[in-house]
């Protein structure tokens, strides 16, 4: 029996629960998504200066458009592939246990899909509250605009995840029939808009239309999860999507010279991140034909008691790290505004090498503080059904409101 199954296998109850398994955690599973879910907050929390103006307002800036060589830094941190990857495939094994069950298919994506939108909704519901009370004391609409925009910024994650979690019996249903190559056509699809945006004719191309790519491109390394679970996609297509992926990454940087960064960089007309580009696909094949190779090193390496409890506490709050990590920088940088004078690292403007020294020290508070923040925020990922639909109402209400607010100042 391979590490893989053993950490798939299922333990019987005692006496008549005999009858019923339990489902084991499956370890590099978890640890993968542990890993591109802590790269989230580590990635705002390098690249996302914030800069004090003389009215002591915070503004965003970033390393990345002053200091290039900072780039590949990207490379590393942006791991959406592999939580796409691991999504797909946890999402097969919870569909496949809830048919088992006699849950339809609707009751099973309304399960999913709340789990989703609670914390969402949570987080902006409070910062509804937040920023008339931060007004109210003091605090610059400028910081307050500022702050609005990093909040909801992560939280395009959860709406295309939405998304295609909604399309996960197609999905698997696509991969019954094309295999480990379910995914291509959506590779193709990003393809073909690429050239839509940046070749010949990209001066006659209305933005709206490169949005066609949005869904396929995210999609993409979903389907490859889904293929995965469906037991479609092994190692011989893990080794060509990790050098094909590898190759294709090069290619599309060295001659057809698309941005470096894998993320948006303010002053640059080409992004790779909204839409997701070629360069995407290619980092996420690669990325998730190395973690399908190694799942079961991973799986191994997790047995030990001290690299699982962190993994398990991790994914326990998933949803809280994504969407309460940007509040814990600002529950720090907002009161440095204060001091009447910059601080290095935290409020200094990005531009110069050096700077990245000085801001790695803020990390370790910031993530103190969302440990803090996100004891009682967890709560709001518990499900609301004790809670009175007048409140329910209420913060759906604030949520709205305050994501317009963030939305209409960046213009969207």
């Amino acid at each position: 029996m391979s590490l893989d199954e053993r950490s798939r296998s299922h333990t019987p109850l005692p006496g008549a629960a005999g009858r019923v398994p339990v489902v084991q955690r499956d370890r590099a599973v978890d640890g993968l998504r542990a890993l591109a879910l802590l790269a989230v907050p580590t990635g705002h929390w390098l690249v996302g200066g914030l800069v004090l103006g003389p009215d002591s307002s915070l503004h965003n800036a970033s390393p990345l458009s002053t200091f290039a060589p900072l780039a590949p830094i990207t490379w590393v941190l942006q791991m959406l592939g592999i939580f796409f990857l691991v999504g797909g495939y946890a999402s097969v094994q919870s569909y496949r246990r809830a048919t088992a069950r006699g849950t339809t298919p609707g009751d099973w994506l309304v399960g999913r899909l709340a789990r989703l939108l609670r914390p969402a909704v949570g987080v902006t519901a409070v910062w509804a509250v937040l920023a008339a009370v931060l007004y109210a004391a003091g605090v610059p609409l400028t910081t307050l605009h500022t702050a609005a925009t990093l909040v909801v910024q992560p939280l395009w994650f959860v709406g295309v995840y939405a998304a295609v979690t909604a399309l996960t019996p197609y999905c698997m249903a696509t991969s019954r029939r094309l295999g480990g190559w379910a995914a291509a056509p959506l590779a193709a699809v990003v393809a073909v808009v690429d050239f839509l945006r940046y070749g010949p004719y990209a001066d006659s191309i209305p933005y709206w239309a490169t949005l066609i790519s949005l869904i396929p491109g995210w999609l993409f390394g979903y389907q490859l999860g889904v293929s995965w679970g469906e037991k479609r996609l092994g190692r011989r297509g893990a080794q060509l999507l990790l050098v094909g992926g590898a190759v294709l990454f090069a290619v599309l940087l060295l001659v057809f010279h698309y941005p470096a960064s894998m993320v948006g960089v303010p002053g640059q007309d080409r992004t790779n991140s909204h839409p997701p580009s070629l360069l995407v696909i290619a980092l996420a094949a690669a990325q998730s034909g190395a973690a399908i190779l190694l799942r079961d090193r991973i799986t191994a390496l997790l047995r030990r008691p001290a690299l699982w409890a962190p993994v398990t506490a991790v994914n326990r709050s998933a949803m809280t790290i994504l969407c309460w990590h940007q509040t814990a920088m600002l529950a720090v940088a907002v009161p440095a505004s204060f001091v009447g004078t910059t601080v290095e690292g935290l409020t200094t403007a990005p531009d110069f090498a050096a700077w990245m020294a000085t801001r790695l020290p803020w990390l370790p508070l910031f993530a103190v503080v969302l440990v803090l923040v996100a004891r009682p925020a967890r709560r709001l990922e518990m499900p609301w059904a004790g809670i009175p639909r007048g409140p329910r109402v209420c913060a759906g209400v604030l949520a709205v409101g305050f994501a317009a607010f963030a939305l209409r100042l960046t213009g969207v």
